[in-house]
C-alpha cells in the first residue's frame, strides 16, 4: 500500500494496490470501525492435524528404531502415505486413511511384539505407544 494520497479533486485517499478487507475512515474526528473475520476450521480439522503431527513425530523417531531397511521402508511409505491423506488441501478419503493407519501399525506390530529382532533397546515400548496414539487419533 503506497502512502495516502488525496485525489486531484480533495475527496479522499487514492491507494495503489490491493486493499480487500480494509476498512477506511477519512477526514473524520473519531471513528469506531467493528470487523469480524470467520475462519473457523471445518469439523475434524484439529483431529487430521493432531493425527499429522503425531505421524510426523514418528517419521523422525523411526530411523532410531532399528527396524530391518525392509521393515523401515514399509512403515515409511505407509506414514507418507497418511502423511498425504491428512495434508489439510482437502477432504481426506477415508479409506485410503484407514488403509495407510493400518499399514503403518502393520510395520510397527512386529517392533511392538519383540518379534522383530535387531531393533533398539526400548523399540518395543516406543512401537507399542505409537500404534496406540495412531489407533486413538481416529
Amino acid at each position: 500500500m503506497s502512502d495516502q494520497q488525496p485525489n486531484a479533486d480533495g475527496s479522499g485517499p487514492v491507494f495503489h494496490g490491493a486493499v480487500s478487507g480494509a476498512q477506511f475512515a477519512w477526514g473524520n474526528e473519531t471513528v469506531t470501525q467493528n470487523q469480524q473475520n470467520n475462519t473457523a476450521s471445518p469439523p475434524g480439522a484439529e483431529a487430521l492435524a493432531s493425527l499429522a503431527a503425531l505421524v510426523a513425530d514418528l517419521l523422525r523417531q523411526l530411523p532410531e528404531a532399528g527396524l530391518p531397511d525392509r521393515d523401515r521402508e514399509d512403515a515409511e511409505a505407509a506414514a507418507q502415505d497418511v502423511l498425504a491423506e491428512v495434508d489439510g488441501t482437502g477432504e481426506p478419503h477415508p479409506g485410503r486413511l484407514r488403509r495407510a493407519l493400518a499399514a503403518l501399525k502393520g510395520a510397527l506390530a512386529p517392533v511392538a511384539t519383540g518379534v522383530a529382532a535387531g531393533t533398539a533397546v526400548g523399540a518395543q515400548e516406543w512401537a507399542r505407544t505409537a500404534i496406540e496414539s495412531l489407533t486413538s487419533a481416529v
